[in-house]
């Protein structure tokens, strides 16, 4: 009897996300966690523009400030091309990534203005306060506080309460997904909707892709360390949900996600087994990884192409979730 072998298809790194690796690598940027934190911020800034697609025009942007628990939070507010000052416009509140550490208004700018404009909804983006010198939770706290704000003055500022998300990347997803369990536990409004871009879940760090995509594609098990120690005083602090919201224990009653991972990141199966438990807790959840793709490739636009696809998927599953049908 013959047995044919099954052959498992190889995922091969995007030419293009090998090329910007190997360009790191030639021209020896520092890693992330050889650098004190705001030196890795500034770094972090001044390399946007290098990969970054130009900023594309929306209809206004203006600047706000949130009541904190710690102050006043900074936002950034976006209306789309097109759109009138009169519009009453769906919203998404977006937490820009960084590992709660790095990151800011300016890095996550060209991504919050190409998804205003491709959902057709206004963009809130979020200054929350970073680690080492906010530590846990404070980000949290910030993200919570900035929500409800922007829930409470959406009749002034052209929004429609009812139809806000929110959304982030990385750590910013973290803070997303975080915010929408944090809702429901308030008994507040519910959010309409979450896009988690691949999001961090677990503290602990255990997952298989962090083995196996912990070096050589540009997120790295030591810069993974770098920020979780920064965040969280110590490893007692993982399994507190608001710093790992795949060990909480009820995910029900959650509002719609989109998650987006990508194949060559360390947090990629958080990502995955995240979107895994919202299903099986009885939510809407869509799951999406590009193969071939590496950790912060979504504001790479300049660089690898498949960045703005996944723009354009995550502005259309928004679109979609915040049309008026939809309306809860």
């Amino acid at each position: 009897m013959l047995i044919r072998a099954r052959c498992l298809p190889i995922i091969m790194l995007h030419p293009h996300a090998q090329a910007l690796l190997e360009l790191i690598e030639r021209v020896a940027l520092p890693p992330t966690h050889t650098l004190p934190p705001a030196e890795a911020r500034r770094y972090y800034r001044e390399r946007r523009q290098y990969t970054q697609p130009a900023p594309p025009d929306v209809g206004r942007v203006e600047t706000l400030q949130a009541d904190g628990p710690a102050g006043t939070i900074p936002l950034r507010a976006y209306r789309p091309a097109g759109s009138a000052d009169a519009d009453t416009l769906p919203v998404l509140v977006y937490f820009h990534g960084g590992g709660w550490v790095i990151g800011d208004l300016d890095t996550h700018d060209v991504l919050c203005r190409e998804l205003a404009n491709g959902a057709g909804c206004a963009g809130l983006s979020v200054d929350y306060r970073l680690a080492p010198e906010h530590r846990f939770p404070a980000a949290v706290d910030d993200c919570i506080a900035a929500t409800r704000w922007v829930r409470r003055h959406a009749a002034s500022l052209g929004l429609d309460a009812a139809r806000l998300a929110v959304g982030g990347d990385s750590a910013g997803a973290n803070l997303a997904a975080v915010v929408t369990i944090a809702a429901r536990d308030a008994g507040d409004p519910p959010i309409a909707f979450q896009l988690l871009i691949y999001p961090a879940t677990d503290a602990r760090r255990v997952a298989a892709s962090h083995e196996a995509n912990g070096q050589g594609y540009l997120l790295t098990k030591d810069t993974i360390a770098y920020f979780h120690d920064h965040y969280l005083e110590d490893a007692s602090r993982d399994a507190d949900w608001r710093a790992s919201p795949l060990l909480r224990d009820d995910l029900s009653r959650l509002p719609p996600a989109f998650v987006l991972t990508a194949g060559y990141d360390p947090l990629r199966d958080e990502g995955l087994a995240y979107s895994q438990r919202l299903s099986e807790a009885g939510n809407t959840a869509t799951h999406v990884c590009f193969e071939r793709q590496i950790h912060g490739f979504i504001t790479m636009g300049r660089v690898i192409d498949e960045a703005n696809a996944a723009v354009a998927m995550c502005a259309g599953e928004v679109r979609r979730a915040l049309a008026p049908a939809n309306r809860g």
